[in-house]
């Protein structure tokens, strides 16, 4: 009754009697048609672009592929071009019922411009601060050099030369002033570090502007009377020091920005500037590019110190580099100003200390010294012999070495890490820091080859494709239905027979996943991959090769699943160290991916999956793709679609009243009749081919007048008019997609597929209702038809009463194709068993039956 009450009020809206002539009314319906299909094909391809950026995205996430920033900049271009796309098509497939995505792909995409244009908040602070008012918690206004040497000061009583800070608010100031930010930006927002000419021209443009800039008045008054301060009846002079806000933390800029040593105090505020403008000098520009770090977060602070006349100088690292946790203190020294050493124009003499006992040096390292730098006092610096004295002396004495070493053990144990120190001595013997930072270490990874194949260990699985790489090793559980996934054990290996978000769920427990379809840029593919989950999919046989909770190892570098535990697999695939991975760019890629690839909406039958719920390009991504597909699902429901569209009779020869509405590519005839071989669609072909390899029930006759005429008088129809239509059935078609509604006797089905070359864009959906029978009997229908579907690996089968709800996803064309030749076979395998389900037991043969028969692998 249902189905004739919706024809009925489908005919009754569209009002045919007052419509145009029918030609015109054909060929308006046609076009609403072909543009809801096109609509739904261009989704389809919005989908599958944006997955695979986000597939290549989060592949660069691995740690194995080097990017820089305009790899990020050009991926969310792209991105965000494609999922506007996206909600246009579906807006357009539904009468702009989801609107909303667009005000959610706008605060999303400025959730993710904030990350990656984050600026640096720099505090509101006095231009110039003393060294006795600066400890850490003063980064963000001093930079990490000039904290560093306050931190060491006020807290450890550590002796440093005496100065100040130029403080960040200084810097901000100064750009404001000049209206140099919007100038840098232009400069290098487009820039590309790799061509040489082009960097090499935009550092000069910036560096020329910084140093025509403009110091405000105020700010100079504030710089001059602080250096006077420093200077007050002294006769020394300066060296002025870069501390950018990034300098001396994480990220070293090591030698990145410019040092003055023995600067005369009427020469700061130039040399201030020569420091600001080094901010854009062509390495240290390579350098923070390279690193994610964009001009917005970076300002640079500046240290202006008393200039030590140096008569040693060196660096001490309070942990060896190549060696970390050796338990050793590696001290280097020259004579001299340190500028040579850690320039690397000089080798130093080199004392290795033992921190258990730091009055003992257990190794020394001499050289051959001959020059020395030394400042002059026009404010120079010059390069002189090394007196004859010091060319037969080492430049420290035991007793300076542990007092170095006792100042690097300070070090260390105060900020937490090991420490790269720089250091003087003057020459009355005063030793002084200089500077402490972070040591840059990199941890020392042994080099191993992974074979291809491990000999000696039987091999399950040598095919697939790889979603995440890595390697997993414990007991196969194999996932056949959601419910199962409820008891997915810690440790596991997960096998399905397909992909399915739904996965997500039991990541943070597996350790690898095998599945038998599937592809990289589907949406579990990418969540295996943000969990860095080792992935093999479309292995086509794993459910049926690999025993449930057998022993196995996931090797998902070369493609091979074996059974038992491979050791040596296991052992290679230990954690190593990734210094990428610590890269200001890559945390910067990792912050805006949780914007991108993160997935909420799993449950399409979750209240929360609703427009407003996208928190992310993924689940935008995902929640356009699951709408259109129902839209395209109910598409014989939508009373437009039921007009005077052109569709044309199918004669086949079997009791079924069909009609075919072409889409586009769906047949190749003109006429008003038609026969099967006049249809080109492949899913529908499929699918009919299933429904003519069965033995069909006693025909009725066929309905002569045809589907115009019937819409025609449509006007003055009486109720046995629409008991008629009711037994007609409709296929909308194209080359690659159908939508089938089929009326046989009691029972509606509708099937919908899409067969195309993309795996992300196939799928079967599947919809029963039945009727005309006893209660027992009905339940027992919906339970063959169910039963035989999850023998299909339908993996979303539902039933509710008497209707049954299906679906299988992203699976190759081939199959797709396979199991809805499968369900043609299963339609009218049940209109033939409508009277003969009496009990359980036959309704049981009935399935074997059709399992062993029709079900193919």
């Amino acid at each position: 009754m249902k189905y004739k009450e919706a024809i009925k009020s489908i005919l009754q809206k569209i009002g045919v009697a007052t419509q145009p002539s029918p030609e015109a009314s054909r060929e308006s319906a046609k076009d609403i048609l072909a543009r809801k299909y096109e609509s739904f094909r261009g989704l389809l391809n919005c989908n599958n672009d944006i997955l695979s950026v986000m597939a290549d995205m989060e592949e660069k996430l691995s740690g194995e592929f080097l990017f820089d920033r305009q790899y990020i900049v050009h991926s969310l271009i792209t991105i965000t071009e494609h999922l506007k796309n996206l909600i246009d098509r579906l807006n357009d497939l539904t009468h702009n019922r989801y609107k909303a995505l667009y005000d959610r792909l706008n605060h999303i995409s400025h959730e993710i411009e904030n990350v990656l244009n984050a600026k640096r908040e720099i505090p509101t602070e006095n231009y110039t601060l003393q060294l006795d008012e600066i400890t850490r918690e003063r980064f963000n206004s001093v930079g990490g050099k000039n904290a560093n040497l306050g931190e060491i000061k006020n807290h450890l009583n550590v002796p440093i030369p005496a100065g100040f800070a130029i403080t960040a608010y200084a810097y901000k100031r100064f750009m404001e002033h000049n209206g140099m930010l919007e100038k840098i930006h232009t400069r290098l927002a487009t820039l590309s570090v790799n061509n040489m000419e082009e960097l090499t021209l935009a550092s000069t443009q910036c560096k020329n502007d910084m140093l025509a800039g403009e110091i405000p008045q105020d700010m100079a008054e504030a710089i001059l009377t602080s250096t006077a301060r420093l200077c007050d009846n002294n006769s020394f002079d300066l060296s002025i020091r870069s501390s950018a806000i990034e300098e001396d933390s994480d990220f070293s800029f090591a030698g990145q920005y410019a040092t003055f040593l023995n600067v005369q105090p009427e020469h700061v505020l130039q040399r201030y500037k020569e420091v600001l403008a080094s901010l854009f000098s062509r390495r240290a520009i390579f350098y923070y590019k390279t690193k994610g770090f964009t001009e917005n977060e970076l300002a640079m602070a500046v240290g202006v110190l008393e200039m030590v006349d140096s008569k040693v100088s060196g660096v001490m690292f309070s942990d060896d580099p190549n060696e970390p946790g050796s338990n050793r203190i590696i001290i280097s020294a020259i004579w001299g100003l340190g500028m040579c050493l850690v320039d690397g124009m000089v080798t130093p003499e080199t004392y290795i200390v033992s921190k258990d006992d730091i009055t003992r040096v257990a190794q020394r390292t001499t050289t051959e010294q001959v020059t020395m730098v030394v400042c002059m006092s026009n404010g120079t610096l010059k390069e002189v012999p090394l007196p004859d004295n010091a060319e037969e002396m080492p430049c420290l004495q035991d007793s300076q070495i542990t007092e170095l070493a006792r100042y690097a053990k300070l070090l260390e144990d105060h900020f937490g890490v090991p420490q790269d120190i720089e250091w003087v001595i003057d020459g009355n013997g005063r030793l002084l820091i200089l500077q402490s930072r972070p040591l840059m270490i990199t941890a020392k990874e042994e080099q191993r080859s992974l074979p291809m194949r491990i000999e000696g260990h039987k091999v399950l699985l040598d095919r697939g494709i790889i979603a995440c790489k890595g390697v997993g090793h414990g007991k196969a559980y194999i996932v056949r239905n959601e419910g199962d996934l409820t008891n997915v054990p810690e440790g596991a290996i997960l096998i399905a027979r397909n992909t399915s978000p739904r996965f997500v769920t039991v990541m943070n427990k597996v350790r690898a996943i095998v599945t038998d379809v599937g592809g990289t840029a589907g949406h579990m593919a990418s969540l295996a991959r943000e969990y860095q989950i080792p992935t093999i999919l479309d292995t086509e046989v794993a459910t049926m090769t690999i025993k449930h909770e057998s022993e196995i190892t996931v090797d998902a570098i070369n493609c091979n699943v074996y059974e038992g535990y491979v050791n040596e697999l296991i052992t290679h695939l230990e954690e190593k160290h990734d210094p990428f991975k610590n890269t200001h760019l890559f945390k910067t890629l990792s912050k805006v991916l949780k914007h991108i690839v993160m997935l909420n909406l799993v449950n399409p039958e979750s209240e929360d999956f609703k427009a407003e719920s996208c928190n992310t390009f993924h689940d935008i991504t995902r929640f356009a793709h699951e709408k259109a597909m129902m839209e395209m699902f109910s598409m014989t429901e939508m009373p437009s679609l039921q007009d005077n569209f052109g569709a044309v009779r199918v004669v086949a020869g079997i009791p079924i009243d069909l009609y075919a509405i072409d889409l586009g590519g769906g047949i190749s005839a003109t006429t008003k009749a038609i026969a099967p071989e006049h249809i080109t669609s492949e899913p529908f072909n499929a699918f009919f081919k299933g429904m003519l390899s069965m033995r069909w029930p006693q025909a009725r006759p066929f309905d002569v007048s045809g589907f115009m005429g019937m819409i025609a008088h449509s006007a003055s129809m009486s109720e046995a008019d629409y008991d008629e239509i009711a037994k007609r059935s409709f296929a909308f078609i194209s080359s690659h997609y159908m939508n089938f509604s089929i009326r046989l006797g009691y029972h509606l089905s509708t099937v919908e597929a899409f067969a195309g070359e993309h795996i992300n864009d196939n799928y079967i959906r599947f919809h029963f209702k039945g009727g005309g029978s006893t209660t027992d009997r009905k339940l027992r229908r919906v339970r063959l038809i169910s039963e035989i579907l999850r023998h299909m690996h339908f993996d979303m089968v539902r039933v509710r009463d008497d209707v049954i709800d299906a679906a299988v996803l992203k699976y190759k064309k081939s199959s797709i194709e396979k199991r809805l030749t499968m369900l043609g076979k299963l339609t009218v395998y049940t209109k033939q068993l409508d009277m003969v389900m009496y009990n359980d037991a036959i309704t049981d043969s009935y399935i074997e039956d059709f399992v062993e028969d029709h079900i193919e692998p």
